[in-house]
């Protein structure tokens, strides 16, 4: 029985051009140089500790990329409170840096979420209870899905780090461009 599905799967194909079987791409890769990103973390310094650089439709859905710069000020001094985007993954790659993160547990003491962002869609902050808390630190790769509670606890000095956003939901305006690289 298998040997004739595959018979008929292999005949179907050959049946059909080469041509109409292989998906064509009219999208072409979308930069963020170097240049750009240390342009917009040198205008964040003092003044922000997220900026998104671009949203990119990736056909699926969106992906945003985004720098963080967070210092000892923006931390929750050891409280186990964080936020959580509602329809946004995160994707952190430390450059720099390191800190304690908290991630998960039970969330209680929400606030109402927020309309969304450009830069996170719709949020809000709550406290967790049994979290994962761990160290953070230049190199490491953290994978935060959609709907878990994350914050920092502990910025001993800084952590500064690229956020990659899938956005499935296309809660972010695909084509943005941060106005300082546009």
């Amino acid at each position: 029985m298998h040997e004739k599905t595959a018979i008929l799967i292999a005949t179907a194909l050959a049946l059909v051009p080469a041509h109409a079987r292989a998906q064509q791409s009219t999208r072409d890769a979308e930069d963020v140089t170097r240049e750009q990103v240390e342009l917009v973390l040198k205008g964040m310094i003092g003044e922000s500790i997220d900026r998104q650089l671009k949203v990119v439709d990736i056909g699926a859905g969106n992906v945003a990329v985004g720098i963080l710069h967070r210092t000892d000020a923006h931390d929750s001094d050891g409280a186990h409170r964080g936020i959580v985007h509602t329809q946004i993954s995160e994707v952190y790659v430390i450059l720099s840096g390191w800190g304690t993160l908290l991630t998960g547990g039970e969330i209680y003491d929400a606030t109402e979420p927020s309309a969304g962002s450009i830069v996170v869609g719709p949020t809000f902050s709550a406290e967790s209870r049994n979290g994962t808390l761990r160290e953070i630190e230049q190199g490491d790769v953290v994978v935060i899905p959609a709907g878990t509670l994350h914050g920092w606890t502990e910025i001993p000095d800084h952590v500064t780090y690229f956020s990659i956003r899938p956005d499935p939901h296309e809660a972010l305006p695909a084509g943005y461009v941060n106005p300082e690289i546009d």
